[in-house]
């Protein structure tokens, strides 16, 4: 009878094994994801001011080329026009400069020429000689000064023009554009003073959606012959990214995402299945 016994629970222990095994293979694939823009960009300040413009009518719309955040930009365009008249009349000495040292350039050669044939003539005083010898060297030394003066000049336009070059991006990025995206969320208000790394706001790419959902180690063994459902439809869609690295919030699993045509409405629940192929 005890045999009898033992014999009725090892067949119901292989019963109730065999029930879970099956329950496992029906779930075990069967995931839940929301549907994720295909990317969401927080966006900080990359510079300094007052907050002009936030435009809220934007919010949850596509954005096109018009700014949604403008910051103050007048010191910034200020600075920005008397550099542009500084390098105008900068640039007008250099070129004057130039040419008077290429006068000077033909003076000395001229100069050298005389000097060398004064300095060897009998009939000439050494006084004039030395007259010849201090002529020389001040057209030098103005032919020098000249030359210095062109560099410095040249060295403050490159300056001024690397400030120039500060200035229009500075101004750009004061105008926040980002077409094409949707504007998520704003977090300045007009009045408000932001300074470098403030966020500003948070764009949407929805051209397309992204479904995460996180493997066991069995579910990444032939992942490239799964037929995957969404919503009890069979795809076309593959697992696009698979970080082979266990997630630090869901223990032991596999962060996998799927990329998607965008759907007409965002962060809904859909329900993936993963299926073998031939086994739909």
């Amino acid at each position: 009878m005890l045999k009898y016994l033992y014999s009725y629970k090892g067949y119901k222990m292989k019963i109730l094994l065999l029930f879970f095994l099956f329950v496992h293979s029906i779930f075990a694939n069967v995931y839940y994801a929301k549907v994720e823009p295909y990317e969401l960009r927080k966006i900080s300040s990359s510079v300094s001011g007052e907050v002009l413009l936030s435009d809220e009518n934007m919010l949850g719309k596509k954005l096109t080329n018009r700014p949604y955040i403008i910051i103050d930009s007048k010191l910034d365009k200020d600075e920005l026009a008397s550099i542009n008249t500084k390098l105008k009349f900068m640039k007008r000495t250099l070129q004057s400069n130039e040419k008077i040292l290429k006068n000077l350039d033909k003076t000395l050669v001229f100069k050298r020429k005389n000097y060398e044939r004064v300095r060897s003539l009998k009939i000439k005083s050494q006084i004039e000689k030395d007259n010849e010898y201090y002529n020389l060297v001040n057209s030098e030394n103005s032919y020098i000064n000249t030359q210095k003066e062109i560099n410095n000049l040249k060295i403050n336009i490159a300056d001024l023009e690397l400030r120039k070059k500060q200035l229009l991006k500075t101004i750009n990025d004061k105008q926040l554009r980002a077409k094409g995206f949707v504007l998520y969320s704003l977090e300045v208000k007009p009045g408000e003073v932001v300074s470098f790394a403030t966020p500003l706001a948070t764009i949407a790419d929805t051209s397309k959606a992204l479904l995460t959902i996180y493997l066991d180690d069995e579910d990444l063994m032939n992942l490239e012959r799964r037929v995957i459902y969404i919503d009890g439809k069979k795809t076309d869609y593959k697992i696009d990214r698979v970080v082979k690295i266990a997630d630090t919030k869901n223990i032991s699993k596999y962060k996998a995402q799927i990329i998607i045509k965008a759907p007409k409405v965002f962060s809904k629940l859909a329900k993936i299945e993963l299926k073998e192929a031939g086994n739909e």
